[in-house]
């Protein structure tokens, strides 16, 4: 047994599904989930029904969350009702309390507007959040272009999707010089251009989740949507890419992208919806993949899941601590998850290290962890 106290957990890409998707997860159950997982703090993204691109959906949100424990920051749209074809005001949805701005779920395939977003957030102060997915490369994939998606006749995504994108918004950051902030970077590719970006100088930062460093394509095999998410499972070969990042500085966050979805929707394995949860796994499962085996500290593990998500979204440390066994371990069962979904692609895994408790602490971080 080997327990500590770090500051508490920051997770900068949650869909919490309210309003208009309950059914799937709500604001009480998704900070319940964050809470569990060691989180007193989520930005949670504007795909909801209504969109989150109106002061009136923000004071919802923020409303609905206040009573929670944990601080709920909504991250507005890029474009109004995420259509990609008028931008949203940004210093009004700054104002009602948004903390970035993102059409995550959809690119922004306009590229003139895109690089008009980037300057407005830019001079608002509101970091911009990018999904790099180029629709047309996509064409209806479902899962990563490869051996896995030949072996099963489905149809693959190719990973230029992911990277041409990626390179694009660098691209606009540059000639701009504003800054920009890649989401759920799956593969080598990006990895490298971002890497090569920050070398040059652009002001560019990135997020991975847990799953694109612990698991690959290989687990579609078994046909189970709870393994399929945007962008999907790649290859071995990106798995340690996304390593080498995490160790490198080059990505600057871990996030869970956490994606609730009912049972009966992700019931099938071709039609179902992509995502996955991940706020009650995320910290354990990053224990277990990179502190356990030597990779990381647990320094650097605060550094990717509290400090650095804050800082990217102008917020302050967190005065919050929570108290881990390092070396607990357990096996994920999503009927104890607090979350309102079940689609886990960790369900039935031993991992290794758990939050023990949440504390509120006023001792400096030197005497907490090492």
């Amino acid at each position: 047994m080997s327990i500590i106290k770090i500051p508490s957990l920051f997770d900068m890409h949650v869909h919490l599904r309210d309003p208009g998707f309950t059914y799937k997860e709500d604001i009480i159950t998704g900070t319940a989930a964050a809470l569990a997982g060691g989180f007193s703090g989520v930005a949670c993204m504007p795909n909801t029904n209504p969109p989150i691109d109106n002061a009136d959906t923000i004071n919802y949100i923020l409303d609905k969350a206040k009573n929670t424990g944990v601080e709920v920051y909504p991250v507005a749209c890029i474009t109004k009702g995420m259509k990609g074809e008028e931008l949203t005001d940004f210093k009004a949805l700054k104002q009602a309390g948004a903390i970035a701005v993102s059409d995550d779920g959809r690119p922004v395939e306009n590229l003139k507007l895109m690089e008009m977003a980037l300057i407005s957030a830019y001079e608002n102060n509101l970091p911009i959040i990018s999904h790099c997915e180029d629709l047309a490369i996509v064409n209806g994939g479902v899962i990563n272009k490869g051996f896995v998606s030949e072996d099963l006749g489905v149809k693959g995504i190719d990973r230029l999707s992911e990277d041409s994108v990626t390179a694009r918004e660098i691209a606009l950051a540059q000639k701009t010089n504003t800054k920009i902030h890649i989401a759920h970077v799956s593969t080598y590719g990006s990895v490298e251009i971002i890497r090569n970006a920050k070398r040059n100088g652009v002001k560019v930062t990135c997020e991975t989740c847990p799953h694109y460093f612990m698991l690959t394509e290989q687990v579609l095999l078994k046909k189970d949507a709870d393994y399929r998410m945007n962008p999907p499972l790649r290859t071995e070969k990106d798995v340690k890419a996304i390593i080498e990042g995490i160790i490198d500085g080059t990505i600057d966050c871990i996030v869970t992208d956490h994606a609730p979805h009912s049972p009966q929707e992700k019931s099938n394995f071709l039609t179902a919806p992509n995502g996955v949860i991940g706020l009650e796994t995320s910290f354990a499962a990053t224990l277990t993949a990179l502190y356990h085996t030597g990779l990381v500290t647990i320094n650097k593990i605060v550094e990717l899941m509290s400090t650095n998500p804050r800082k990217i979204l102008n917020l302050p440390k967190t005065e919050k601590y929570i108290t881990v066994d390092l070396d607990e371990e357990w096996v994920v069962d999503v009927n104890n998850f607090k979350s309102k979904s079940r689609n886990s692609c960790f369900k039935n895994t031993i991992l290794k290290g758990q939050v023990a408790s949440a504390c509120v602490s006023h001792h400096s971080l030197t005497r907490l962890y090492p």
